[in-house]
């Protein structure tokens, strides 16, 4: 059975005492505005480009402490300092927003990442239940529009591929709005929230989703079917898995008790598919028909699959009392707590080799930010809360 009552002081504290204040020392660029993310093992800085999504994610991780935790002006003026970055450099002229920008905010990297306008929709969105100002409220609505509008073309001019002859849907887009679209529900039209959260469902649950390989596909062909090429055989197990907390909050939230045990079952598959049974931990990329992958980093093991897997499984466990996500929670939980977290320094190691050694000691880049880590502790203490009262009445049931 989880310890569930210890485990939740364990990641508040871990998220509040020293991750949240390694950002909140190291990131903010107080002059020019916006985050540094690039940042070394101890938190110096060793690039000053900024990344839109991530610069995003981190306007949204302090908007939602400020809105969920604890109303400190300290984390709501972190969040402001990203905000005014942004609303000032962060699109083009039509809307769209720049993948990277310089330290001072010129555009590096055009807007042909529809992520970077994923992150802000949700950044503004959270920042609006804040702050009440129009303008951020705006700004998440507009971008959601032009989100949906973009959907069947995400990168538009920008796409390399020639048209006609491997058209291919990938699963990111689908996924990110199930949870998206709950962070904006407060800005948009309920008719539109229920559409989108069908759509979303459908589209993982069954466009992506392969019941007789047990896994989730990265791309599929534009009709559903499979492709079998380097990008239709892909399969991104952290993908899948963190796409079920999203599934399991959607049937939570609608109690569909269906969609929630189908979730659940595919969690536990996707754990068994990609848990590396000889060094421990799971595979970033595997290859559906066991062929070789294009991706040389498919046997590295990341952060973000695993605390993404480990809200999963939580959560599984908390909607299910299923003993099998004990078990898995509990292997998971030892090898990232043994792995990922740098003790000295503080905050999480983004990359390891296949064997669990450190291949980069820095605590951020272009990928990594201030985002995946505090959101996951979050999650993991709040869930820990619940489960910790569920053990507590079975506790008084059983006297």
């Amino acid at each position: 059975m989880i310890d569930a009552e210890n485990l939740a002081k364990l990641y508040r504290d871990n998220l509040l005492s020293d991750v949240i204040p390694f950002w909140q020392r190291n990131a903010v660029d107080w002059t020019n505005g916006g985050y540094f993310t690039c940042l070394d093992r101890k938190g110096k800085v060793y690039d000053t480009d900024k990344f839109v999504w991530l610069q995003a994610r981190q306007i949204w991780m302090f908007s939602m402490l400020y809105n969920k935790l604890e109303k400190r002006q300290e984390w709501l003026d972190v969040a402001l300092v990203g905000a005014k970055f942004l609303e000032k450099h962060g699109r083009d002229a039509e809307g769209n927003w720049y993948f990277a920008l310089n330290r001072e905010g010129k555009p590096l990297v055009q807007p042909y990442n529809i992520f970077s306008d994923c992150f802000a929709a949700m950044a503004f969105g959270q920042l609006f239940q804040a702050t009440g100002l129009g303008n951020h409220g705006n700004l998440g609505r507009d971008t959601f529009n032009n989100i949906l509008k973009r959907r069947q073309n995400p990168k538009g001019k920008y796409a390399k591929g020639v048209p006609g002859t491997r058209n291919l849907k990938d699963f990111a887009l689908p996924m990110i709005l199930c949870n998206l679209v709950l962070e904006l529900e407060h800005l948009l039209d309920a008719p539109l929230v229920t559409d989108t959260i069908q759509y979303g469902i459908n589209e993982v649950m069954t466009t992506f989703y392969r019941p007789d390989e047990r896994v989730v596909l990265e791309a599929v062909n534009l009709d559903g079917s499979f492709s079998d090429s380097f990008e239709g055989r892909l399969v991104n197990p952290g993908h899948g898995l963190e796409a079920m907390w999203f599934m399991m909050d959607l049937a939570e939230r609608s109690g569909d008790n269906e969609l929630m045990k189908k979730a659940a079952d595919i969690t536990l598959q996707l754990m068994e598919y990609g848990w590396d049974h000889t060094h421990g931990g799971i595979f970033y990329f595997l290859d559906v028909k066991q062929k070789p992958l294009q991706q040389l980093e498919w046997d590295q093991k990341l952060w973000w699959v695993h605390i993404e897997a480990l809200i999963s499984l939580a959560k599984g466990y908390l909607h299910t009392g299923d003993e099998r996500f004990s078990q898995w929670f509990s292997k998971l939980h030892d090898y990232t707590w043994a792995h990922f977290p740098d003790m000295e320094f503080g905050e999480w190691y983004g990359y390891l080799n296949r064997h669990g050694e450190v291949l980069l000691p820095s605590k951020g880049g272009k990928w990594k930010g201030c985002f995946h880590v505090p959101r996951g502790l979050y999650q993991l203490w709040k869930t820990m809360e619940a489960i910790a009262e569920k053990q507590r009445q079975l506790i008084t049931q059983d006297k």
